[in-house]
């Protein structure tokens, strides 16, 4: 189907302004040619108008840049997915001796390392700051054993940038620039805020849900050693689908040029892990880097990104030579990425999204039995009880974590036996977020709240 800009830029500027959403920037894949529309503003304080060329912290979508990296390397031969990480580097150690002999670079592109998701660690802006990352997480517990279960991991992720570090010989920033940007002709991807300069650039708002967002009270504290795992990236919405239409065109730039062999980017969209956690960012299971997808028995497959109040969301249909890209700047971004690509994959691809999550009207009665108890994972503890004849969350934080926030506590409203309810309203939920009961491969029951699985301790 032809894509029509006028309409879709009309449905951008209704929906963003609908959801309060400051700024938009979408990209679109159709027809064969890359469509590109703006809508709204970069800053609410000072009114600059986003435009197609504005880059935006585009968080966790840059895993696929570093995913990409790391299998030019195994397809070149100087990566073994299958073998432990410690091969390339001997330093790797993580809190259990047996999980730094045996984890893989497999495991980490596929987040079954075990490895913890939320260790932010600053270790300056210097060209060492993932090499002395990687020394600091040393003593970092695991969510769960290497390979049990899928746990999302950005400290996975910062291994892997290492790993490509010593690989290359340059830093990851350099090696992304040469390997990926160049090649790609990505001129507006960059990692570092002197070079974000050159740009027009998304400022981040924050806010509660339903009102008009103010400005967040800093572009972005994230260090330097975030950037493998989607800390400092910025870019283009029509750069981010420059990379995914090279992996949908079989690893080939539109120039011609060749990145990736055929087998290399089937071998990344091929699912190594279901995902228990069905809903948090729309995924059924996760390949080499890719998020994937299941609509309705259409695949797919792309990934969402997250930073201080920028949210970002790629979606890919092979079968009908789509992909669509939308980078915003806060406010109520997860409901306009659900609306806008509802209609998007809808009529270009005749993608059917699945229906908004949350309970029936009436929820139905479950025994509580086989998942109360005390769940931990790196920094949180969790207590699953009944209160008040009702299933009940407290959600706490430990340890090293202990600062952030008092216990949060919530009603778990039933969806089946082992998927639950709580009040949404974030950046990667609408009305409704998800809680999911499952088991690690060695039968231990574990909970995922984001992506993140928390195994059962008592």
């Amino acid at each position: 189907m032809t894509f029509d800009r006028a309409h879709w830029q009309t449905r951008l500027d209704l929906l963003r302004a609908a959801h309060h959403v400051p700024g938009a920037s979408l990209a679109v894949l159709a027809d064969g040619e890359i469509h590109e529309l703006a809508s709204g503003v970069l800053h609410r304080g000072t009114g600059v108008e986003t435009t197609t060329d504005s880059v935006f912290q585009v968080g966790s979508i840059t895993k696929i840049h570093t995913a990409t990296l790391v299998m030019q390397l195994a397809e070149a031969g100087e990566l073994d997915l299958d073998a432990p990480v410690r091969d390339v580097l001997p330093e790797f150690t993580v809190a259990d001796p047996e999980a730094s002999r045996t984890i893989t670079t497999r495991q980490l592109l596929s987040h079954t390392s075990g490895l913890t998701c939320d260790f932010t660690h600053d270790t300056g802006r210097g060209d060492d700051c993932l090499a002395r990352y990687v020394e600091a997480a040393k003593d970092v517990p695991l969510d769960c054993p290497p390979g049990t279960a899928i746990s999302y991991s950005s400290v996975g992720y910062n291994v892997l940038g290492r790993i490509v570090e010593v690989l290359t010989g340059q830093t990851w920033d350099a090696a992304l620039q040469e390997r990926l940007c160049a090649p790609l002709g990505l001129t507006h991807t960059v990692t570092l805020p002197e070079d974000v300069l050159r740009f027009r650039a998304a400022m981040g708002h924050s806010g509660e849900p339903g009102t008009e967002p103010d400005p967040a009270p800093q572009w972005n504290p994230l260090p330097r050693s975030a950037g493998p795992y989607g800390g400092v990236l910025c870019a283009t919405a029509a750069d981010v689908l420059r990379v995914a239409k090279t992996h949908l065109d079989g690893g080939i730039a539109s120039d011609g040029t060749r990145l990736l062999a055929t087998e290399t980017v089937e071998a990344m969209q091929r699912r190594e892990t279901d995902t228990p956690d069905k809903w948090t960012v729309s995924s059924d299971g996760w390949g080499l880097g890719w998020t994937l997808y299941d609509w309705d028995g259409v695949p797919g497959f792309g990934h969402d990104g997250a930073t201080i109040g920028q949210y970002g969301y790629l979606r890919v249909v092979p079968s009908a030579g789509v992909a669509v890209v939308l980078l915003t700047n806060g406010g109520g971004a997860r409901r306009l990425y659900a609306a806008l690509f509802r209609e998007l994959l809808g009529e270009l691809a005749g993608v059917t999204m699945p229906a908004d999550f949350g309970p029936a009207p009436e929820p139905p009665q479950v025994d509580l039995t086989p998942i109360a108890g005390t769940y931990r994972r790196e920094g949180v503890v969790i207590t699953v009880s009944e209160r008040d004849g009702a299933p009940h969350l407290v959600y706490e934080f430990v340890d090293g974590m202990k600062d952030l926030s008092p216990p949060i506590e919530e009603t778990l409203v039933p969806i089946s036996d082992t998927v639950f309810a709580v009040a949404g309203g974030g950046a990667f939920s609408e009305d409704w977020m998800p809680v999911v009961f499952s088991t690690l491969t060695d039968g231990t029951g574990c909970v995922y709240i984001g992506m993140r699985a928390a195994p059962k301790v008592s």
